[in-house]
Order: C-alpha cells, then structure tokens, then sequence
C-alpha cells in the first residue's frame, strides 16, 4: 500500500468521523495524517461494500482483514492468487464479468481467500507489474477500433513508372487483439465503408460498437464530448445494427491500442514489404494479407498465445450476427423539386421525377450505385433505378399532373414549331440553341424560357431580339432576355438589328417556316 500505514485506533477513528459526515480533508487534519493517507483508508473501507456503521461493529483482526499488509503477501494464500490473476484478467474481458463477480467465484472456491478490497489491491499491483492498465481491459465483443495508418504503402505503374501511393486501414478487436489491414487509394468516404465492410466480414461478426478516429470521412464535426457523424457513417450503423462511437479529440489514450498496433504492423508486414516492389493495389494486398495472417498467429509473450486464439476463444461467441449483404455507400444531398416535376442529381447531371405535390418543395436525395430515393421531411416520395446516361430525364408518369404530361412529349421539333407562332426569326434561334447542346434536354428548359417570354414582350421584340441573337452566333436565354430588357431591340440603325442572317451557320432559311 502507497500510504502510510495506520494503527487500528486510528482507523476506527477514521470510521467514526466518516459515518458522522466529515469530509477527508478534516479527518486528516484531525487525525494528523495526510490526506492521500485518509483517501487511500477510505478507498479501502468502501470497497469492503459495508456501511460506516457495520464497519464500527467488526472486531480488530476483522477490520485489519479490509487492508492490504505485508505479512500476508508471504502467506500460500497470496501465491495461490498469483496464480489465478492470468485467469482473472482474461476473464475481466468476457461481458457482463466485473472485478465483484470475480472475487465471488474466487472466494467460494477458496478457503482463506482475501476481502474484496484486498483482492482489488492484489489485482491491481499485479496488473501493473504485468503492464496492463485497468483502462485497457476491454470487454468480448464490445469495440472494434478503426483507423488509418500514418504511413503509407505504395506502387510503381507499369506503363509510366510513376510512384503512387497506398493507405493502409487497420482495424482491432482491443479483447484480442485481432486484426484486419487493407491498402486502398484514399482515405475517402467510399474506401473507409469498403474496408469496414471487408473487416467485419473478416472477423465473421459485428461488435456492440465501432470506434473510428475522428477520420473527415466519419466524423463531420469532431469534439471532446459528443463527435457528430456523417450520415453514411450513422446509416452503415444501423445497417449492420452496432453503435457508432469516435474516440474523443485531444484524447490519445482513447485509441492508444490501434496506435500500438500500427507500431507493429510496421514492423512485421511494413518492412518486409519496403523490399518488394508492387504494380498495383491488389498486389501489395496480397503480400499484405498473407503477411496479417502471420502477424495474428504469431504467439504473444506476455499471454502465452496468439491473436487468433484469443478471438476463437474469447472474442468470436460475443460478436452478433453479420447481415446478408454488405453496406452500400450511400450519398446524400439536398435539392429542390424543379416546376417540371424533377429534381438534378449532379453526379451524372440526370434528372428525376418527383410527385407533382412536391414542386417548390425541398427534398433530401440519397443515391447509391443502383437506386436513387427521394425523401420528403422523412418519407419517401420517390424511387428510382439510378441512370448513368447522362441528361437523361428518369419518369414515372404517375408523378406528372395533367398539366405537366406534355412535358413528356418534349423535343426539338416541338419547340420548333411552338417558337414558328411567334416567327422565322425565332425559329431559327431556337434550332441552334438546341443544336449547340450535348445533350438537347439541357437546352429545352432554355428554348420553353425564350418562348414564355411572349407573355412579357411583344412577338415583334421578340423575333427581332432573336435576329441579333442570330447575327451575333451567340445562344442562350439570358442574352435573349438581355437584349429585351435593354431595349437593343429598339435601337434605330444599329448593326445589332441587321434582319439577314447570312452570317449563320443554319442550313434552314426563313422560308422553311412559312
């Protein structure tokens, strides 16, 4: 024991103040000892699970039993205990097992076995000459940390010999130490969720929670108390049904086991490998992988076994049941439903339907490799089979409203001949704004623009705004609209106001659309 060690009178002094109220501080003052002194008797005495009062009661031997001493570490009882603590301690680490429920075992099957307090004391000096800190004792199944490794891997490409290189993702089971690691591209979103998905099919089991660093691509706001996550790192959560706790910032001791365990994948995998030349991310996982299987094989000096055993053994019954299918990566956007019915996803610049109730309205879209879903303060509106065409409008005819199904008939003639009603001139402006598009969908929204100005200008503005347009080669609907709002149009003798077009580059003349 630290502290100084006490005569029985003053301990039964120290009962007696305590269960009158007194604070340490004043004990140690009344007492005349120190105050880490009282704190260490009363650290001891509570321990002991018995009240001021019934302490009071105990006779001397009884009450001198609740502290550890010297002359009962010699005895065959402290030996025998000795040689229970391995056992203990790997027993501390399966769930619902405490320090309490232990030393009930251990004292039904031992005669002369210590009091609690003893055996916490016994447990605790030991646990420190075995260099295991009480902060590290991890539960079966509890946590699986996650992280990436500072260094880095990398490869040479074939064709340019260019050096790229490679993260390394590592993953521990802290009660077994059990590990994953896989080299990827980035650090990125998408090849955070492809490794955590590769490790916990790995290990066969999903935890009761996962422990990522405060890693961008999980964690968008870190903090000390309360790290707020992304949305696909809390949806890969639910998916596979654990809880998601980042370790704490500014808080080292939070993820000092993968840390320590990197250290050693340095050692074992990384320099074998700073050998060997690789030509591609799968190579290098491949040397990778076989060397992980050494490294968990590998027998610890410390517990007389190895990673992979203490997973089969302790580890592996406490992990709940992996899903059918891995996670799928979802991405998540805001975006507001367009008066056509539609909604862009940028991705592949694409468009897609939205019930007709929802125009004007703000949605939140989540996409994946296969479907596009569209949510409405919480509820899906919509789903669609993601397209990869790109300016592709995605329908579903249900969704229009009898006023926006003509929507669906759209093309290049039909604007066509909605611009013919206001002139040639007009016409021919909307054919080439059209032409000049990739992908003409793109351009109708632009064309039905310049159209449905007819309702703010007269069609002669018009048709001789578009004829500048047409001098000038230049389309879109915002010069158009400018030419109209300045009143270009108007102005006597300009060359801007020129009605021929031979300049232009239309194969149609003002005579097809007569």
């Amino acid at each position: 024991m630290a502290a100084k060690q006490l005569d029985i009178m003053k301990i039964k002094q120290l009962i007696l103040l305590k269960r009158k109220g007194w604070s340490n501080r004043k004990i140690a003052e009344e007492i005349g000892v120190s105050r880490n002194t009282v704190n260490e008797y009363v650290h001891y005495l509570q321990a002991s699970g018995q009240s001021y009062a019934e302490l009071e009661t105990l006779c001397e031997p009884a009450l001198q039993e609740l502290f550890p001493s010297k002359e009962y570490l010699e005895r065959d009882r402290y030996a025998d205990l000795q040689n229970r603590l391995p056992n203990l301690q790997k027993s501390l680490t399966k769930p619902g097992a405490t320090k309490k429920v232990l030393w009930k075992e251990y004292s039904d099957a031992y005669q002369d076995a210590y009091g609690y307090s003893q055996f916490c004391e016994h447990f605790r000096q030991w646990a420190k000459t075995m260099q295991v800190s009480g902060k590290l004792v991890h539960k079966a199944g509890e946590k699986l940390f996650i992280d990436f490794a500072g260094k880095k891997l990398s490869y040479v490409n074939r064709d340019t010999g260019e050096v790229h290189a490679a993260e390394v993702f590592v993953s521990v089971l802290p009660a077994s130490l059990y590990s994953y690691a896989e080299a990827v591209e980035d650090q990125t979103r998408k090849s955070l969720v492809k490794c955590t998905n590769h490790s916990l099919f790995y290990y066969g089991g999903v935890p009761a929670s996962l422990v990522p660093d405060n890693l961008k691509s999980a964690v968008s706001k870190s903090s000390k108390h309360e790290p707020m996550l992304n949305k696909t790192f809390r949806d890969l959560g639910l998916h596979y049904g654990c809880a998601i706790n980042p370790t704490r910032a500014y808080k080292p001791q939070d993820k000092a086991l993968v840390e320590s365990t990197i250290k050693l994948i340095y050692q074992r995998i990384y320099y074998p490998m700073s050998k060997m030349t690789f030509f591609s991310i799968h190579e290098i996982n491949q040397v990778l992988w076989k060397l992980l299987k050494a490294f968990n094989s590998h027998r610890l000096s410390l517990k007389e076994t190895s990673r992979y055993k203490q997973f089969i053994e302790l580890e592996k019954p406490y992990l709940s049941p992996l899903p059918d299918r891995e996670y799928k990566l979802h991405h998540y956007q805001r975006a507001k439903v367009q008066k056509m019915g539609y909604i862009f996803l940028s991705e592949q610049k694409n468009y897609y339907s939205v019930p007709f109730q929802y125009i004007g309205k703000h949605v939140e879209v989540q996409h994946t490799d296969e479907f596009v879903e569209i949510y409405y303060q919480h509820n899906r509106i919509a789903s669609h089979k993601k397209s990869y065409a790109k300016g592709e409008y995605v329908t579903e005819k249900q969704h229009l409203s009898s006023s926006h199904n003509y929507y669906t008939s759209w093309n290049s003639d039909f604007f066509i001949k909605q611009a013919e009603k206001i002139g040639v001139y007009t016409a021919s402006y909307i054919e080439q704004l059209i032409a000049q598009h990739e992908y003409p969908e793109v351009a109708y929204k632009r064309s039905q623009g310049i159209i449905a100005l007819k309702s703010l200008y007269d069609i002669d503005r018009i048709e001789k705004a578009c004829s500048i347009g047409l001098s000038l080669e230049k389309y879109s609907y915002r010069l158009i609209k400018n030419i109209l709002e300045n009143k270009m149009d108007m102005v006597s003798e300009s060359p801007l106001l020129s009605h021929h077009i031979t300049r232009h580059k239309n194969n149609r003349k003002p005579s097809n659309y007569q």
